[in-house]
């Protein structure tokens, strides 16, 4: 069978692992007895643009804490102030530190600095990466970034974090509509290499109302961005049949 990369690992035998520690932690949830009793987790939001701030609101409906941040601390302030509750506010640096885990969604032009700017921070936490590389924004290294695959080139970047790239394959504006749907739930597709990262990121997938779907390592993040086969709004069994078609 064909490997991943040179350490010979097959994409099944990750996808076996990975879904292995997210069905341990779904089943450790179930057997709580309420969900009130399931304690909330901290999250540090770097850049509370459009997707950060969407995603914070509803984690915060779900029970979690949120820091906010982003190059201007007034409007990270007046975004928990109206949301209330376990908001807050400060700066990038204190956001990722004040997460168990972190949320990067930035430009990806803005990736290099940022790396560089929380480096010791961000080393060894679970970092939730919304990034898109998008070249009539970001210049010439989103080319790099597309031509690398955007689950690679984000793991250069952001070195020493336990990256999982979620939420890049949906539109912002439709997280709030999707989060009151009844029935069968949307997929979100995943990419990571840590399966504990990638358990804990499952779980903020489905406090937004989505249905996680770990697709691979890393190496799949290339397909998680718009215009590729797993953008746009997928059960999860038809983004585990679009996935299984990719190499």
């Amino acid at each position: 069978m064909k490997t991943i990369d040179g350490a010979g690992t097959t994409r099944r035998g990750f996808l076996r692992a990975a879904g292995t520690a997210v069905a341990a932690l779904a089943l450790a949830h179930a057997a709580r007895p309420a969900r009130g009793a399931e304690a909330g987790l901290k999250i540090g939001i770097v850049g509370s643009g459009r997707i950060g701030g969407t995603l914070g609101e509803l984690w915060l409906k779900a029970g979690h804490e949120v820091m906010f941040s982003s190059l201007d601390l007034e409007h990270d302030k007046a975004l928990a102030a109206r949301l209330g509750g376990k908001a807050r506010a400060g700066t990038p640096r204190e956001a990722a530190a004040f997460g168990e885990i972190v949320l990067v969604a930035v430009p990806y032009s803005a990736l290099p600095q940022l790396g560089r700017d929380l480096a010791d921070t961000l080393k060894g936490k679970a970092v939730l990466d919304t990034c898109n590389p998008i070249p009539g924004r970001d210049g010439e290294i989103a080319n790099w970034a597309r031509e690398k695959g955007a689950g690679l080139a984000s793991a250069e970047l952001l070195r020493g974090a336990r990256l999982v790239r979620a939420f890049n394959a949906i539109g912002y504006s439709r997280l709030p509509e999707i989060r009151q749907r009844q029935g069968e739930r949307v997929g979100m597709p995943m990419a990571g290499d840590d399966p504990a990262a990638l358990a804990v990121a499952s779980r903020l997938v489905r406090d937004v109302g989505f249905e996680p779907v770990v697709v691979g390592p890393l190496a799949m993040g290339r397909y998680l961005i718009p215009g590729t086969p797993l953008a746009g709004e997928h059960t999860p069994a038809q983004i585990r049949q679009i996935a299984a078609t990719l190499k």
